[in-house]
């Protein structure tokens, strides 16, 4: 009788090990899933937006147009929020010294409406443009480009936090505002230069 109630404790502290051991895996894949979203330091931040070389990449859309807004609350099981979740990391605008090249989607009401379908989002490349950039009270930094050699974006506004995170404006001449939040990388080195 006592070597099966012995045996039955060490099971259950063998089990009761176990079981926190998996816990606490669990935790750390937790939390390293959720700092492997970006963050950077404020001098690695200060570095690209004084280079004027850097990748904002769009994590969320928030439409201004309440019509669109309206259209996603009653979709069923949606949430009640009029922010849009976008998916990879596909979305974005890098800036290099002589080129900025933009895709970003657009969900609002256009005045001029395309039957292109491309031309509906935002997806161009400028050579012509022009920055200025200064910094708030907070640290903050805020950039205003204004690309030149396209007729329909007026001005796109980033401001940049000091973790890296920014929140990106777009005013156009043929459709309502949009905002974007996400945050801000190094450009990538594309492959033609690493091959020369």
């Amino acid at each position: 009788m006592h070597t099966i109630c012995y045996l039955n404790l060490t099971i259950i502290t063998v089990m009761k090990k176990y079981i926190s051991l998996i816990f606490i895996f669990g935790f750390l894949f937790l939390f390293q899933s959720c700092s492997s979203q970006a963050s950077l330091d404020s001098k690695t931040v200060d570095t690209l937006v004084g280079s004027e070389e850097f990748t904002f990449h769009a994590q969320h859309a928030n439409p201004m147009n309440y019509e669109v807004i309206n259209v996603m609350g009653s979709i069923q099981n949606a949430p009640s929020t009029r922010m849009l979740q976008l998916d990879g990391e596909n979305y974005t605008i890098e800036l290099k010294k002589n080129m900025m090249e933009v895709v970003l989607p657009y969900f609002g009401r256009q005045f001029n409406p395309s039957y292109n379908t491309a031309d509906n989002s935002y997806r161009f490349t400028s050579k012509d443009f022009t920055v200025s950039k200064s910094q708030n009270k907070k640290g903050n930094w805020v950039l205003r480009i204004k690309p030149n050699d396209k007729r329909n974006v007026d001005e796109i506004i980033v401001e940049v936090f000091k973790s890296g995170k920014a929140f990106v404006s777009m005013r156009s001449n043929d459709r309502q505002p949009i905002t974007y939040d996400g945050y801000i990388s190094k450009n990538e080195e594309s492959q033609d230069k690493e091959k020369l």
